[in-house]
Protein backbone atom coordinates (compact mmCIF):
# COMPACT_ATOMS: atom_id res chain seq x y z
CA UNK A 1 0.00 0.00 0.00
CA UNK A 2 2.83 2.41 0.86
CA UNK A 3 4.48 1.82 -2.51
CA UNK A 4 1.19 2.37 -4.33
CA UNK A 5 0.44 5.64 -2.49
CA UNK A 6 3.93 6.93 -3.25
CA UNK A 7 3.47 6.27 -6.97
CA UNK A 8 -0.01 7.87 -7.02
CA UNK A 9 1.31 11.04 -5.36
CA UNK A 10 4.15 11.17 -7.87
CA UNK A 11 1.78 10.95 -10.86
CA UNK A 12 -0.40 13.74 -9.44
CA UNK A 13 2.68 16.00 -9.23
CA UNK A 14 3.53 15.31 -12.90
CA UNK A 15 0.01 16.17 -14.04
CA UNK A 16 0.08 19.33 -11.93
CA UNK A 17 3.27 20.50 -13.67
CA UNK A 18 1.66 19.90 -17.06
CA UNK A 19 -1.37 22.01 -16.07
CA UNK A 20 0.82 24.83 -14.70
CA UNK A 21 2.91 25.00 -17.90
CA UNK A 22 -0.02 25.05 -20.35
CA UNK A 23 0.08 28.83 -20.92
CA UNK A 24 3.69 28.67 -22.16
CA UNK A 25 2.77 26.53 -25.17
CA UNK A 26 0.56 28.62 -27.43
CA UNK A 27 3.04 28.89 -30.33
CA UNK A 28 5.25 26.44 -32.21
CA UNK A 29 8.34 27.89 -30.54
CA UNK A 30 6.67 27.73 -27.15
CA UNK A 31 5.33 24.21 -27.58
CA UNK A 32 8.49 22.65 -29.08
CA UNK A 33 11.26 24.71 -27.41
CA UNK A 34 9.64 26.32 -24.37
CA UNK A 35 10.17 29.79 -25.79
CA UNK A 36 13.95 29.16 -25.67
CA UNK A 37 14.01 29.97 -21.98
CA UNK A 38 15.68 26.96 -20.34
CA UNK A 39 18.28 27.57 -17.64
CA UNK A 40 21.32 25.34 -17.01
CA UNK A 41 19.76 23.12 -14.35
CA UNK A 42 16.54 22.34 -16.21
CA UNK A 43 18.34 21.97 -19.57
CA UNK A 44 21.03 19.60 -18.27
CA UNK A 45 18.79 17.48 -16.03
CA UNK A 46 16.05 17.17 -18.66
CA UNK A 47 18.72 16.21 -21.21
CA UNK A 48 20.04 13.55 -18.85
CA UNK A 49 16.58 12.18 -18.07
CA UNK A 50 15.53 12.25 -21.73
CA UNK A 51 18.52 10.12 -22.70
CA UNK A 52 17.93 7.63 -19.89
CA UNK A 53 15.06 5.32 -20.51
CA UNK A 54 14.48 2.22 -18.42
CA UNK A 55 17.65 0.96 -20.06
CA UNK A 56 19.79 3.20 -17.82
CA UNK A 57 18.26 1.85 -14.62
CA UNK A 58 17.16 -1.69 -15.51
CA UNK A 59 19.28 -2.33 -18.61
CA UNK A 60 22.73 -1.35 -17.35
CA UNK A 61 22.27 -3.18 -14.06
CA UNK A 62 20.93 -6.20 -15.98
CA UNK A 63 23.88 -6.25 -18.38
CA UNK A 64 26.38 -5.98 -15.53
CA UNK A 65 24.51 -8.74 -13.69
CA UNK A 66 24.75 -11.16 -16.64
CA UNK A 67 27.93 -10.09 -18.49
CA UNK A 68 30.08 -8.93 -15.60
CA UNK A 69 33.17 -6.75 -15.72
CA UNK A 70 33.23 -6.59 -19.53
CA UNK A 71 30.11 -4.45 -19.53
CA UNK A 72 32.11 -1.59 -18.01
CA UNK A 73 33.00 -0.46 -21.55
CA UNK A 74 29.44 0.81 -21.86
CA UNK A 75 30.27 3.59 -19.41
CA UNK A 76 33.20 5.36 -21.12
CA UNK A 77 31.59 4.85 -24.52
CA UNK A 78 28.24 6.33 -23.57
CA UNK A 79 29.66 9.15 -21.45
CA UNK A 80 32.17 10.10 -24.17
CA UNK A 81 29.27 10.67 -26.58
CA UNK A 82 27.62 13.08 -24.15
CA UNK A 83 30.95 14.86 -23.57
CA UNK A 84 31.21 15.48 -27.33
CA UNK A 85 27.68 16.91 -27.37
CA UNK A 86 28.14 19.27 -24.42
CA UNK A 87 31.77 20.32 -24.80
CA UNK A 88 32.04 20.46 -28.61
CA UNK A 89 28.62 20.83 -30.22
CA UNK A 90 26.55 22.65 -27.58
CA UNK A 91 28.01 26.21 -27.90
CA UNK A 92 27.67 26.13 -31.69
CA UNK A 93 24.20 24.55 -31.67
CA UNK A 94 22.75 26.98 -29.13
CA UNK A 95 24.13 30.03 -30.95
CA UNK A 96 23.15 28.94 -34.45
CA UNK A 97 19.66 27.80 -33.46
CA UNK A 98 18.93 31.23 -31.96
CA UNK A 99 20.40 33.17 -34.88
CA UNK A 100 18.88 31.07 -37.66
CA UNK A 101 15.59 30.20 -35.98
CA UNK A 102 16.09 26.44 -36.02
CA UNK A 103 13.14 24.80 -34.30
CA UNK A 104 13.83 21.08 -34.78
CA UNK A 105 16.89 18.98 -35.53
CA UNK A 106 15.61 18.62 -39.09
CA UNK A 107 15.98 22.39 -39.50
CA UNK A 108 19.67 21.94 -38.64
CA UNK A 109 20.15 19.10 -41.11
CA UNK A 110 18.55 20.82 -44.13
CA UNK A 111 19.91 24.32 -43.59
CA UNK A 112 21.32 25.82 -46.78
CA UNK A 113 20.02 23.14 -49.14
CA UNK A 114 18.05 23.82 -52.29
CA UNK A 115 14.25 23.87 -51.90
CA UNK A 116 13.78 20.51 -53.64
CA UNK A 117 16.47 18.66 -51.68
CA UNK A 118 15.38 20.40 -48.48
CA UNK A 119 11.82 19.10 -48.82
CA UNK A 120 13.05 15.60 -49.66
CA UNK A 121 15.49 15.55 -46.73
CA UNK A 122 12.93 16.96 -44.28
CA UNK A 123 10.37 14.33 -45.21
CA UNK A 124 12.92 11.52 -45.05
CA UNK A 125 14.08 12.73 -41.62
CA UNK A 126 10.48 12.89 -40.42
CA UNK A 127 9.82 9.32 -41.54
CA UNK A 128 12.98 8.08 -39.78
CA UNK A 129 11.98 9.91 -36.58
CA UNK A 130 8.43 8.57 -36.68
CA UNK A 131 9.51 4.96 -37.25
CA UNK A 132 12.28 5.05 -34.66
CA UNK A 133 10.30 6.89 -31.99
CA UNK A 134 7.15 4.83 -32.47
CA UNK A 135 9.16 1.77 -31.43
CA UNK A 136 11.10 3.75 -28.81
CA UNK A 137 7.94 5.13 -27.19
CA UNK A 138 6.25 1.73 -27.41
CA UNK A 139 9.14 0.30 -25.38
CA UNK A 140 8.70 2.99 -22.73
CA UNK A 141 4.94 2.42 -22.50
CA UNK A 142 5.67 -1.28 -22.17
CA UNK A 143 8.10 -0.60 -19.32
CA UNK A 144 5.55 1.59 -17.53
CA UNK A 145 2.95 -1.13 -17.93
CA UNK A 146 5.29 -3.71 -16.39
CA UNK A 147 5.87 -1.40 -13.41
CA UNK A 148 2.16 -0.75 -12.83
CA UNK A 149 1.44 -4.45 -13.21
CA UNK A 150 4.00 -5.32 -10.54
CA UNK A 151 2.78 -2.68 -8.07
CA UNK A 152 -0.99 -2.65 -8.60
CA UNK A 153 -1.52 -6.15 -10.04
CA UNK A 154 -3.28 -4.68 -13.09
CA UNK A 155 -3.84 -6.56 -16.32
CA UNK A 156 -1.19 -5.59 -18.86
CA UNK A 157 -3.55 -3.78 -21.23
CA UNK A 158 -4.95 -1.53 -18.47
CA UNK A 159 -1.50 -0.85 -17.06
CA UNK A 160 -0.28 0.08 -20.55
CA UNK A 161 -3.17 2.48 -21.13
CA UNK A 162 -2.68 4.08 -17.71
CA UNK A 163 1.04 4.70 -18.21
CA UNK A 164 0.51 6.05 -21.72
CA UNK A 165 -2.36 8.30 -20.61
CA UNK A 166 -0.34 9.99 -17.85
CA UNK A 167 2.58 10.79 -20.16
CA UNK A 168 0.33 11.98 -22.99
CA UNK A 169 -1.81 14.24 -20.78
CA UNK A 170 1.01 16.32 -19.31
CA UNK A 171 2.81 16.41 -22.69
CA UNK A 172 -0.34 17.66 -24.43
CA UNK A 173 -1.05 20.26 -21.77
CA UNK A 174 2.35 21.77 -21.25
CA UNK A 175 4.47 20.90 -24.28
CA UNK A 176 8.22 21.35 -24.09
CA UNK A 177 8.20 23.37 -20.87
CA UNK A 178 6.17 20.77 -18.97
CA UNK A 179 8.29 17.96 -20.39
CA UNK A 180 11.53 19.72 -19.39
CA UNK A 181 10.37 20.46 -15.82
CA UNK A 182 9.03 16.95 -15.22
CA UNK A 183 12.20 15.47 -16.74
CA UNK A 184 14.37 17.55 -14.38
CA UNK A 185 12.39 16.23 -11.39
CA UNK A 186 12.65 12.69 -12.74
CA UNK A 187 16.42 13.05 -13.22
CA UNK A 188 16.80 13.89 -9.52
CA UNK A 189 14.81 10.79 -8.57
CA UNK A 190 16.98 8.61 -10.79
CA UNK A 191 20.09 10.15 -9.25
CA UNK A 192 18.83 9.29 -5.76
CA UNK A 193 18.10 5.72 -6.85
CA UNK A 194 21.58 5.34 -8.34
CA UNK A 195 23.17 6.40 -5.05
CA UNK A 196 20.95 4.75 -2.42
CA UNK A 197 20.36 1.24 -3.73
CA UNK A 198 23.91 0.51 -5.03
CA UNK A 199 25.29 1.92 -1.79
CA UNK A 200 23.15 -0.40 0.33
CA UNK A 201 23.92 -3.38 -1.93
CA UNK A 202 27.66 -2.71 -1.72
CA UNK A 203 27.38 -2.59 2.08
CA UNK A 204 25.57 -5.96 2.08
CA UNK A 205 28.31 -7.49 -0.06
CA UNK A 206 30.99 -6.24 2.33
CA UNK A 207 32.38 -3.23 0.45
CA UNK A 208 34.69 -2.91 -2.53
CA UNK A 209 37.31 -5.19 -0.93
CA UNK A 210 34.85 -8.07 -0.63
CA UNK A 211 33.63 -7.45 -4.19
CA UNK A 212 37.17 -7.69 -5.58
CA UNK A 213 37.98 -10.75 -3.50
CA UNK A 214 34.94 -12.51 -4.94
CA UNK A 215 36.28 -12.18 -8.49
CA UNK A 216 37.99 -15.13 -10.14
CA UNK A 217 39.32 -16.12 -13.57
CA UNK A 218 35.89 -16.83 -15.06
CA UNK A 219 34.74 -14.80 -18.12
CA UNK A 220 32.32 -12.90 -15.88
CA UNK A 221 35.18 -11.08 -14.15
CA UNK A 222 37.25 -10.40 -17.31
CA UNK A 223 37.34 -6.96 -18.95
CA UNK A 224 37.28 -8.53 -22.42
CA UNK A 225 34.04 -10.36 -21.69
CA UNK A 226 35.68 -13.71 -22.31
CA UNK A 227 36.58 -12.82 -25.92
CA UNK A 228 40.04 -12.93 -27.48
CA UNK A 229 41.81 -11.75 -30.63
CA UNK A 230 39.65 -9.94 -33.18
CA UNK A 231 36.54 -10.89 -31.24
CA UNK A 232 37.87 -8.92 -28.29
CA UNK A 233 38.53 -5.90 -30.54
CA UNK A 234 35.00 -6.15 -31.95
CA UNK A 235 33.62 -6.45 -28.42
CA UNK A 236 35.41 -3.28 -27.24
CA UNK A 237 34.44 -1.24 -30.31
CA UNK A 238 30.84 -2.44 -30.27
CA UNK A 239 30.34 -1.55 -26.62
CA UNK A 240 31.99 1.85 -27.00
CA UNK A 241 30.05 2.43 -30.25
CA UNK A 242 26.91 3.18 -28.23
CA UNK A 243 28.57 6.56 -27.64
CA UNK A 244 27.97 7.53 -31.28
CA UNK A 245 24.25 7.78 -30.55
CA UNK A 246 23.87 11.05 -28.57
CA UNK A 247 25.12 13.19 -31.46
CA UNK A 248 22.03 12.31 -33.52
CA UNK A 249 19.23 12.19 -30.92
CA UNK A 250 16.61 14.88 -31.71
CA UNK A 251 15.01 14.79 -28.26
CA UNK A 252 18.38 15.54 -26.61
CA UNK A 253 19.74 18.23 -28.91
CA UNK A 254 16.56 20.28 -28.64
CA UNK A 255 17.38 20.83 -24.94
CA UNK A 256 20.51 22.69 -26.00
CA UNK A 257 18.66 24.62 -28.71
CA UNK A 258 16.17 25.75 -26.04
CA UNK A 259 18.77 27.19 -23.64
CA UNK A 260 18.38 30.91 -23.02
CA UNK A 261 22.03 31.90 -22.53
CA UNK A 262 25.13 30.49 -24.21
CA UNK A 263 27.32 31.32 -21.19
CA UNK A 264 25.28 28.93 -19.03
CA UNK A 265 26.40 25.94 -21.10
CA UNK A 266 29.54 25.69 -18.93
CA UNK A 267 27.45 25.00 -15.84
CA UNK A 268 24.98 22.77 -17.69
CA UNK A 269 27.67 20.49 -19.15
CA UNK A 270 29.17 19.78 -15.71
CA UNK A 271 25.77 18.94 -14.26
CA UNK A 272 24.87 16.63 -17.16
CA UNK A 273 28.18 14.74 -17.31
CA UNK A 274 28.32 14.38 -13.53
CA UNK A 275 24.82 12.92 -13.59
CA UNK A 276 25.79 10.30 -16.18
CA UNK A 277 28.90 9.27 -14.25
CA UNK A 278 26.95 8.73 -11.03
CA UNK A 279 23.86 7.04 -12.52
CA UNK A 280 25.56 4.71 -15.01
CA UNK A 281 28.35 3.92 -12.55
CA UNK A 282 25.84 3.21 -9.79
CA UNK A 283 23.78 0.85 -11.95
CA UNK A 284 26.92 -0.98 -13.10
CA UNK A 285 27.96 -1.45 -9.48
CA UNK A 286 24.45 -2.64 -8.59
CA UNK A 287 24.66 -5.35 -11.25
CA UNK A 288 27.96 -6.68 -9.91
CA UNK A 289 26.65 -6.70 -6.35
CA UNK A 290 23.46 -8.38 -7.51
CA UNK A 291 25.55 -11.16 -9.05
CA UNK A 292 26.73 -12.04 -5.56
CA UNK A 293 23.50 -11.36 -3.67
CA UNK A 294 21.00 -12.96 -6.08
CA UNK A 295 22.71 -16.13 -7.21
CA UNK A 296 19.44 -18.04 -7.46
CA UNK A 297 17.72 -15.54 -9.78
CA UNK A 298 15.79 -17.25 -12.55
CA UNK A 299 17.10 -16.87 -16.12
CA UNK A 300 15.44 -14.02 -18.00
CA UNK A 301 14.89 -11.95 -14.85
CA UNK A 302 18.12 -9.96 -15.13
CA UNK A 303 16.28 -6.69 -15.81
CA UNK A 304 14.29 -7.21 -12.58
CA UNK A 305 17.26 -7.24 -10.18
CA UNK A 306 16.67 -3.56 -9.36
CA UNK A 307 13.22 -4.40 -8.01
CA UNK A 308 14.40 -7.60 -6.32
CA UNK A 309 17.22 -5.86 -4.45
CA UNK A 310 15.02 -2.89 -3.52
CA UNK A 311 12.40 -5.20 -1.97
CA UNK A 312 15.04 -7.23 -0.12
CA UNK A 313 17.22 -4.40 1.19
CA UNK A 314 15.03 -1.31 1.68
CA UNK A 315 11.93 -0.31 3.69
CA UNK A 316 8.60 0.08 1.86
CA UNK A 317 8.71 3.90 1.61
CA UNK A 318 12.15 3.91 0.03
CA UNK A 319 11.14 1.05 -2.26
CA UNK A 320 8.19 3.13 -3.46
CA UNK A 321 10.44 6.10 -4.15
CA UNK A 322 12.91 3.97 -6.09
CA UNK A 323 10.15 2.36 -8.15
CA UNK A 324 9.01 5.91 -8.90
CA UNK A 325 12.57 6.54 -10.09
CA UNK A 326 12.29 3.64 -12.55
CA UNK A 327 8.99 5.03 -13.74
CA UNK A 328 10.76 8.39 -14.08
CA UNK A 329 13.36 6.87 -16.39
CA UNK A 330 10.59 5.51 -18.57
CA UNK A 331 8.36 8.57 -18.66
CA UNK A 332 11.15 11.13 -19.06
CA UNK A 333 12.18 9.45 -22.28
CA UNK A 334 8.67 8.81 -23.58
CA UNK A 335 7.47 12.40 -23.13
CA UNK A 336 10.55 13.84 -24.86
CA UNK A 337 10.20 11.47 -27.78
CA UNK A 338 6.47 12.08 -28.13
CA UNK A 339 7.14 15.79 -28.41
CA UNK A 340 9.84 15.30 -31.05
CA UNK A 341 7.71 12.83 -32.98
CA UNK A 342 4.85 15.34 -32.89
CA UNK A 343 7.15 18.06 -34.21
CA UNK A 344 8.30 15.74 -37.01
CA UNK A 345 4.72 15.03 -38.03
CA UNK A 346 3.51 18.62 -37.76
CA UNK A 347 6.56 20.80 -38.40
CA UNK A 348 8.80 18.72 -40.69
CA UNK A 349 6.58 16.28 -42.56
CA UNK A 350 3.55 18.43 -43.34
CA UNK A 351 5.22 21.78 -43.82
CA UNK A 352 8.83 21.10 -44.75
CA UNK A 353 11.65 22.86 -42.95
CA UNK A 354 11.49 26.44 -44.17
CA UNK A 355 8.92 28.46 -42.25
CA UNK A 356 8.52 31.19 -39.68
CA UNK A 357 8.58 30.35 -36.00
CA UNK A 358 5.85 32.52 -34.61
CA UNK A 359 2.79 30.50 -35.47
CA UNK A 360 -0.72 31.01 -34.13
CA UNK A 361 -2.14 28.85 -31.40
CA UNK A 362 -3.89 26.66 -33.99
CA UNK A 363 -0.47 25.42 -35.09
CA UNK A 364 0.35 24.32 -31.55
CA UNK A 365 -3.03 22.55 -31.41
CA UNK A 366 -2.16 20.68 -34.60
CA UNK A 367 1.10 19.64 -32.97
CA UNK A 368 -0.84 18.31 -29.99
CA UNK A 369 -2.95 16.20 -32.33
CA UNK A 370 0.27 14.84 -33.84
CA UNK A 371 1.52 13.87 -30.36
CA UNK A 372 -1.75 12.04 -29.68
CA UNK A 373 -1.53 10.14 -32.99
CA UNK A 374 2.04 9.00 -32.31
CA UNK A 375 1.06 7.89 -28.80
CA UNK A 376 -1.81 5.80 -30.21
CA UNK A 377 0.58 4.18 -32.71
CA UNK A 378 3.02 3.36 -29.89
CA UNK A 379 0.27 1.78 -27.78
CA UNK A 380 -0.81 -0.40 -30.70
CA UNK A 381 2.78 -1.51 -31.30
CA UNK A 382 3.20 -2.42 -27.64
CA UNK A 383 -0.02 -4.45 -27.70
CA UNK A 384 0.23 -6.26 -31.02
CA UNK A 385 3.97 -6.44 -31.81
CA UNK A 386 5.58 -7.62 -28.57
CA UNK A 387 9.35 -7.37 -28.34
CA UNK A 388 11.91 -6.84 -25.58
CA UNK A 389 12.31 -3.31 -24.27
CA UNK A 390 16.09 -3.46 -24.58
CA UNK A 391 15.97 -4.56 -28.21
CA UNK A 392 13.60 -1.79 -29.28
CA UNK A 393 15.49 0.94 -27.45
CA UNK A 394 18.92 -0.01 -28.71
CA UNK A 395 17.75 -0.21 -32.33
CA UNK A 396 16.10 3.23 -32.21
CA UNK A 397 19.14 4.76 -30.47
CA UNK A 398 21.55 3.37 -33.06
CA UNK A 399 19.29 4.21 -36.01
CA UNK A 400 18.83 7.85 -35.04
CA UNK A 401 22.51 8.24 -34.20
CA UNK A 402 23.65 6.83 -37.55
CA UNK A 403 21.04 8.70 -39.61
CA UNK A 404 21.49 12.16 -38.09
CA UNK A 405 24.76 12.16 -36.12
CA UNK A 406 27.14 12.36 -39.11
CA UNK A 407 25.14 15.27 -40.55
CA UNK A 408 25.25 17.19 -37.26
CA UNK A 409 29.04 16.76 -37.16
CA UNK A 410 29.32 17.86 -40.81
CA UNK A 411 27.23 20.98 -40.13
CA UNK A 412 29.36 21.78 -37.11
CA UNK A 413 32.54 21.48 -39.20
CA UNK A 414 30.94 23.72 -41.84
CA UNK A 415 31.44 21.23 -44.63
CA UNK A 416 30.19 22.18 -48.08
CA UNK A 417 28.59 19.05 -49.48
CA UNK A 418 26.76 18.13 -52.62
CA UNK A 419 23.05 18.33 -51.92
CA UNK A 420 22.24 14.72 -52.74
CA UNK A 421 24.66 13.52 -50.03
CA UNK A 422 22.37 14.73 -47.21
CA UNK A 423 19.37 12.42 -47.85
CA UNK A 424 21.75 9.66 -49.00
CA UNK A 425 23.67 9.73 -45.70
CA UNK A 426 20.40 9.63 -43.74
CA UNK A 427 19.17 6.67 -45.76
CA UNK A 428 22.45 4.75 -45.47
CA UNK A 429 22.74 5.33 -41.70
CA UNK A 430 19.16 4.23 -41.00
CA UNK A 431 19.04 1.45 -43.60
CA UNK A 432 22.30 -0.20 -42.54
CA UNK A 433 21.28 -0.09 -38.89
CA UNK A 434 18.04 -1.85 -39.78
CA UNK A 435 19.91 -4.39 -41.92
CA UNK A 436 22.39 -5.33 -39.19
CA UNK A 437 19.64 -5.27 -36.55
CA UNK A 438 17.82 -8.04 -38.41
CA UNK A 439 20.98 -10.20 -38.64
CA UNK A 440 22.53 -12.33 -35.87
CA UNK A 441 24.49 -10.34 -33.30
CA UNK A 442 28.24 -9.93 -33.72
CA UNK A 443 30.79 -9.39 -30.92
CA UNK A 444 29.49 -6.43 -28.98
CA UNK A 445 27.12 -5.68 -31.91
CA UNK A 446 29.89 -3.76 -33.66
CA UNK A 447 28.07 -4.00 -36.99
CA UNK A 448 24.94 -2.28 -35.79
CA UNK A 449 26.55 0.32 -33.53
CA UNK A 450 29.62 1.39 -35.52
CA UNK A 451 29.44 0.51 -39.23
CA UNK A 452 26.28 2.50 -40.21
CA UNK A 453 27.60 5.67 -38.56
CA UNK A 454 31.01 5.31 -40.24
CA UNK A 455 29.49 4.65 -43.67
CA UNK A 456 27.14 7.65 -43.44
CA UNK A 457 29.95 9.89 -42.23
CA UNK A 458 32.23 8.64 -45.02
CA UNK A 459 29.53 9.45 -47.60
CA UNK A 460 29.40 13.05 -46.42
CA UNK A 461 33.18 13.33 -46.36
CA UNK A 462 33.51 12.06 -49.93
CA UNK A 463 30.84 14.52 -51.09
CA UNK A 464 32.77 17.56 -49.88
CA UNK A 465 33.41 20.16 -52.55
CA UNK A 466 35.75 23.15 -52.88
CA UNK A 467 34.55 26.26 -51.11
CA UNK A 468 34.42 28.27 -54.34
CA UNK A 469 31.62 26.06 -55.65
CA UNK A 470 29.33 26.73 -52.72
CA UNK A 471 26.77 28.70 -54.75
CA UNK A 472 26.46 25.91 -57.29
CA UNK A 473 26.11 23.27 -54.62
CA UNK A 474 23.48 25.04 -52.58
CA UNK A 475 21.45 25.80 -55.71
CA UNK A 476 21.41 22.10 -56.49
CA UNK A 477 23.62 22.42 -59.58
CA UNK A 478 26.58 20.65 -58.02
Amino acid sequence: MTVALTLIAYQVVLLGIGYWARNRSTTDEGYFLGGRGLGPWVASLSYAAGSSSAWSILGVSGIAFTQGMGSIWLLPGTIAGHIVVWFVLAPWLQRESHEKGWLTLTDVLVDGLSARISRLSARLAAVIVLISFSFYVAAQFQGAANTFTAVFDFQFIWALLLGAAIVVVYTLMGGFWAVSLTDALQALLMLAAAIILPGVALYEVGGFTALLEASDSSPYWRLDGGNSGWFAVGFFLGMIGIGFGPVGQPHLLTRIMAMAERREIRKARLIAIGWFVVVLGGMYLLGLCGHLLLKGTAPGAEEQIFFLLAEDLLPAVLTGILIAAVLSAIMSTADSQLLVAGSALHHDLTKGAQRGLRQKSSAANNARRAVALVAIAAVLLALFLPESIFSRVLFAWNALGAAFGPLVVARFMNWRMRSFAVPLAMLLGFGLTLFFYLRPDGPGDIWERVVPFVVAFGTLFLSKTPLQKTSEIESGEG
